[in-house]
């Protein structure tokens, strides 16, 4: 049992505190990281305003890159020394959904507490959220977690990758079913959203239209792809169908918005549809109106994770990083130390930030 320092949060809405935590060593199929970039997600931040369930006390964080410093019995295709990317995508590789190819909404349960690898000092046990506990020095995680990447691999930019980038790029490739000469709506252009954007752009998108509050926000939409801008303001749909000639074959909304998903249907075309990407609080909900939307032949799919298989698409993303392909350096909002935390999270909630990043090393 080792002493790491973490940001630890024991209560909703109130500032995480750096305090020394106990951290149990790998067992078997686990792998032991040393964190060296963790990027904030809004789920981590949802998760500490209490709107996705769990407990306290409890470590968030589960954005990360860093390098293997240890590895339990059974570990396979991963090292001592491994620079590595660590997901949330926790996958026992034999339920029905793991072995459709759909490891990202895998069936086997799992305690974020019972299992948790994490304690405080007096021995109670510390909630490892999404199975990852990334806001801290180091992480124990399982082996179905981790893709190994180059060793040159900036772990700013290689953070990323582990849950907006792979989330917004997958959403678009997989869950939407873009195919060339489709037409896109982006709603939300912040960290996931722009990489919604991208990835409709490498699926061969026709039109990619941006819809966000921000001017700013906007902007940067184009710089990541977006072919047109427009104003959430108002009736935004009407803007859209003018640019577009008709309704959008997919709308990818990357908000935790309710009222967004409402007004979602109003983009599409007939045989369209609706990509879930971002994520309400639980208590949230949506309507539509299913006789409109059955007869238009329109659909709603969740994305979890953009529906990616880590092994296989998070190295051809590096790749496409490395060719120029896929924008991540340009992600980064501000880096800030592991004690900034509530400084971060507090920057990311004035909804400007496209990520902010807590560099360890």
């Amino acid at each position: 049992m080792q002493t790491i320092r973490a940001a630890i949060c024991r209560e909703y809405n109130a500032p995480m505190t750096i305090e020394e935590v106990r951290l149990r060593a790998s067992e078997m199929g686990e792998v032991e990281v040393e964190v060296e970039a963790v990027a904030i997600c809004h789920s981590d931040i949802s998760f500490w305003q209490g709107g996705f369930g769990g407990a306290v006390p409890a470590v968030f964080g589960h954005e990360a890159a860093g390098r293997v410093t240890a590895i339990g019995a059974g570990v396979q295709g991963v090292k001592v020394g491994d620079a590595v990317c660590v997901t949330l995508i926790r996958a026992c590789g034999h339920c029905d959904c793991c072995g459709s190819g759909q490891p990202t909404i895998c069936e086997t349960p799992h305690d974020p507490v019972g299992q948790s690898p994490i304690s405080l000092p007096d021995g109670t046990p510390v909630m490892q959220a999404m199975a990852s506990g990334a806001f801290a020095e180091k992480m124990v995680v399982d082996q179905s977690q981790v893709v190994t990447i180059p060793d040159d691999m900036p772990m700013d930019a290689a953070s990323l990758i582990s849950c907006g980038v792979i989330t917004g790029v997958g959403a678009a490739v997989y869950a939407s079913e873009i195919r060339a000469g489709d037409d896109v709506v982006v709603i939300g252009a912040g960290g996931v959203g722009l990489n919604a954007i991208q990835g409709a752009r490498i699926a061969g998108a026709r039109r990619i239209v941006a819809v966000d509050l921000v001017d700013e926000k906007l902007e940067a939409a184009k710089e990541f792809g977006a072919t047109d801008v427009v104003s959430a303001e108002g009736k935004p749909w009407g803007a859209v169908k003018k640019i577009l000639g008709r309704g959008a074959d997919a709308v990818l909304v990357t908000v935790g918005v309710g009222a967004v998903y409402d007004m979602a249907p109003r983009y599409l075309a007939r045989g369209g549809r609706i990509v879930m990407v971002g994520m309400p609080h639980g208590n949230v909900t949506s309507s539509y109106s299913p006789l409109i939307m059955a007869d238009a032949g329109q659909g709603i799919v969740g994305s979890k994770m953009g529906n990616v298989v880590i092994k296989r698409d998070i190295p051809w993303m590096i790749d496409m990083y490395r060719q120029g392909r896929l924008k991540l350096d340009e992600l980064i909002s501000g880096r800030w130390q592991l004690d900034q935390i509530n400084e971060a999270i507090a920057d990311t909630l004035e909804g400007r930030a496209r990520r902010n990043v807590i560099v360890l090393k």
